[in-house]
């Protein structure tokens, strides 16, 4: 099949509806940081210099992917997510490599990004495409199940 990635509005149906499946995942994976009646996450516009990415396998969505600017030099991988049956097929890469390259295109020079601590696929995808260990930054300051990482352009 073929992998497509395209930018999309990240508050349309499809973006919703894998930001709903990835939040799933999370209150499964860290169900004592989340109430049971807690309110679906949802996006805000894509701000300037910023994407929202969605990949698709054929006519399947299967991930999504984004990065907001932090400041003039700075930006911050959000929103990475492949769903469990489009695992294994490179889509991951494949969305940290175009938003690599949309950083690098907006004058970005480095990438930032925040995981949990159970995530550990995602933290050795993160290191082997180059991402080093940093001390938690912003919202994440303080939270013991984060794990941050940065990635200089």
């Amino acid at each position: 099949m073929t992998l497509s990635i395209l930018a999309a509005d990240p508050q349309g149906e499809a973006a919703l509806s894998l930001l709903r499946l990835a939040a799933l995942e999370a209150r499964a994976l860290y169900p004592e940081l989340h109430a049971p009646d807690a309110p679906w996450p949802g996006n805000e516009p894509t701000p300037p210099r910023g994407i929202y990415l969605l990949a698709w396998l054929g006519d399947e969505l299967v991930g999504m992917g984004a990065h907001r600017p932090l400041d003039a030099h700075s930006t911050e991988l959000r929103r990475m997510f492949v769903r469990a049956d489009g695992r294994r097929h490179g889509v991951a890469r494949a969305l940290l490599e175009a938003l690599q390259a949309h950083a690098r295109a907006e004058g970005f020079t480095r990438l930032c990004l925040e995981t949990g601590f159970r995530q550990l696929p995602a933290m050795r995808l993160y290191e082997s495409f180059g991402f080093q260990p940093i001390e938690p930054f912003g919202p994440y300051v303080g939270d013991p199940s984060s794990r941050c990482f940065e990635k200089q352009l």
